[in-house]
């Protein structure tokens, strides 16, 4: 038991611990182990993330974050950008800053720097005067300070960027963090000391309108990012250098997958026809898939009447992320383009009455939403603004809710193991025991929610972690995560669990008891995006899908015109087979003709000539293998669906 003078401090596995008032996540780790107190950058304090110096003064749930932490990597990059401020204050007094904010890999710092300029020649010196400023060990120290002593002290600087950020802040909530000779405005949270940071490399320059508004002043934007140990850098660049011949970017405009336009609009992919036949393929195969599991496919608007989302709570949690709402002609009548499918799929679930003999129920759309992302954050098909869900949700009793959950869990390992992602964990998202005002609905239904995530898991044998505070604010869930071919760690597929959604939509069915019940509704999406999958299955395959999903799987190159009329015969004779490719009439050498498929990564090549031709035969070549020998079309056929077939 705890006395006033204490805190109680519960750790990710559920531990409590005492400690007095005032104690500080360092001070927490040290009491773990010297080792991991020498680890520890940063804490999350009741889903927030603080200094591992900062104060814990009332009962929380703390989570202490490494480097090996996303969240810990986020705060280290986010000290990294203070860190090249002061570097370029040293380097070029005068300067003024912008913001400087962590991202997905690494950091970067908008700087206003008056006449001069700079270019990545000038990058060398920058880093090295990073690396000597980190070893001076300087702390991060976290200062409150007034509205008016903050506009005084930016005002004295004559940094009209601060100042106009200031403006814009509430009177207390405003903070300083100080590292040797550099001040900034921040509200963090940082590492311990500058010392943590042991490389560095500037990655990219180039330009910022303030604020992201075109009628403000272009800032030089430099990107970096830093790593505690020399080795890491040095594998991360070798890690760059293999990602950029695997750019989802880069291989699909040279495999004419999808292209944007800005007339379109910004974070809107346009699908070429190869890559529409790619997503026609992946729809497809979970749709099949779909259908053995008993989903019923539905089809729903691409907008929805504003007042659908409050009754569902979206708008209220997510409403600023969203386009601004569509008004029509009637006053007070709203739309907005639809930034979920969940509550169009309650309202069919209420279009008819239902009884306990009907579920569970198992409605699955590929539905396309929309959500609004600032300019800066847009990325290639990974962060779009427009992209399609392969959502489903299952409604079902209470007491089929394990066994629902263990089915979708099937679902998505067989996705997994059907694309090549063989390695992978899954990460339980609880409520935040402590914090339980950010969640809607009752402790017994998150109680009843929690639990059958946790059995379903352990009976599938699933490699889990457990993070509390990072349920949705309706339930509970359990994301997958996956690593590429490269190491890098993608979150694909999730599965939730709501009990608060059939309630605030007044969802029922008739019991065995004749009473109404309401029924649990699970949330559900494989693929996650279609466009964020695609993406990161480009990556994964460099390009080479598996055969089954190529756009095109045979290229037919004939020798010379002369055999155009067997080409086509072989091509319409594979077809039939639900073969699908193309021919190559080119007025080019076979070797030209061989060299530029196996560059457009088509599997394989089938040669027709003279003796083909004769022969009724094909020479047949795979990519990366060479020559697979003669065979006729039919032997081709029987050949191709063994390799093409799914597991």
């Amino acid at each position: 038991m705890k006395d006033e003078s204490q805190v109680k401090i519960t750790l990710p596995d559920g531990s409590e611990r005492y400690y007095p008032i005032g104690v500080t996540a360092l001070e927490i780790a040290l009491s773990i182990s010297e080792g991991l107190a020498r680890n520890v950058i940063a804490a999350k304090v009741n889903s927030e993330i603080w200094d591992p110096t900062r104060p814990i003064t009332q009962d929380s749930l703390v989570k202490l974050l490494t480097w090996n932490d996303e969240d810990g990597k986020s705060t280290f990059w986010h000290s990294s950008a203070h860190l090249l401020a002061e570097a370029l204050e040293a380097l070029y007094p005068g300067v003024k800053f912008g913001t400087g904010p962590s991202i997905e890999k690494g950091f970067y710092y908008d700087v206003d720097l008056g006449e001069k300029s700079l270019s990545q020649e000038d990058f060398p010196k920058i880093e090295a005067k990073m690396l000597e400023l980190a070893r001076q060990k300087n702390e991060y120290i976290r200062k409150p300070i007034s509205k008016a002593d903050a506009l005084e002290l930016f005002t004295k600087k004559g940094d009209e960027y601060k100042l106009e950020l200031i403006d814009g802040l509430e009177d207390g909530s405003i903070t300083l963090y100080e590292q040797g000779g550099f001040t900034d405005l921040c509200r963090g949270p940082h590492i311990p000391n500058t010392s943590f940071i042991k490389a560095a490399k500037l990655t990219n320059i180039g330009g910022a309108y303030w604020r992201n508004k075109q009628e403000n002043k272009m800032l030089t934007r430099i990107y970096g990012i830093t790593f505690p140990k020399q080795k890491e850098l040095e594998e991360y660049v070798t890690l760059m250098e293999e990602a950029k011949k695997r750019d989802h970017r880069k291989l699909g405009k040279e495999l004419e997958l999808f292209a944007f336009s800005e007339r379109v609009g910004q974070g809107l992919p346009l699908w070429l026809p190869k890559g529409a036949m790619l997503r026609e393929r992946l729809q497809a195969f979970l749709s099949k898939a779909q259908a053995r599991a008993g989903y019923t496919p539905v089809v729903t608007p691409h907008i929805g009447s504003k007042e659908l989302y409050v009754t569902s709570g979206h708008w209220d949690k997510y409403g600023k992320d969203s386009f601004q709402p569509i008004r029509t002609p009637n006053p007070g009548e709203e739309y907005l383009l639809k930034p979920m499918n969940c509550p169009h799929h309650c309202e069919i679930y209420r279009t008819s009455p239902r009884s306990y003999k009907d579920l569970p129920l198992r409605f699955s759309e590929f539905g396309t939403v929309y959500r609004y992302e600032q300019s800066g954050e847009l990325h290639g098909l990974t962060r779009v603004r427009g992209f399609t869900q392969d959502d489903a949700h299952i409604f079902c009793r209470p007491d089929q809710v394990k066994e629902e959950f263990i089915r979708v869990i099937d679902l998505v390992l067989y996705v997994f193991n059907s694309l090549g992602f063989d390695d992978y964990s899954a990460q339980i998202s609880l409520r935040d025991p402590n914090d339980k005002q950010k969640y809607i609905g009752k402790d017994e239904d998150w109680e009843k929610a929690e639990s059958a995530i946790i059995e379903a898991a352990a009976e599938r044998g699933l490699s889990t972690v457990t993070e509390l505070g990072e349920a949705a604010f309706y339930g509970p869930k359990l994301d997958f995560m996956v690593r590429d071919a490269l190491g890098r760690k993608w979150q694909l597929g999730t599965i939730q669990v709501d009990y608060q959604m059939p309630q605030r939509f007044g969802l029922e069915y008739t019991g065995s008891d004749n009473q109404k019940h309401r029924p649990v509704m699970i949330h559900r999406a494989p693929f996650g995006s279609m466009e964020r999958f695609i993406a990161i299955l480009i990556e994964n395959t460099a390009g080479q899908f598996p055969l089954w999903l190529s756009p095109d799987q045979i290229a037919i190159l004939p020798i010379s015109e002369k055999f155009a009329d067997y080409a086509e015969e072989v091509f319409f004779r594979l077809q039939d087979d639900d073969i699908r490719g193309f021919i190559d009439h080119r007025d080019e050498k076979i070797g030209r003709k061989i060299r530029d498929a196996e560059v457009s990564k088509v599997p394989f090549m089938l040669i027709v000539g003279e003796k083909e031709m004769a022969e009724g035969k094909l020479s047949v070549r795979r990519k990366g293998e060479g020559d697979l020998g003669s065979m006729t079309i039919d032997e081709f056929a029987g050949f191709f669906k063994k390799e093409a077939s799914i597991i």
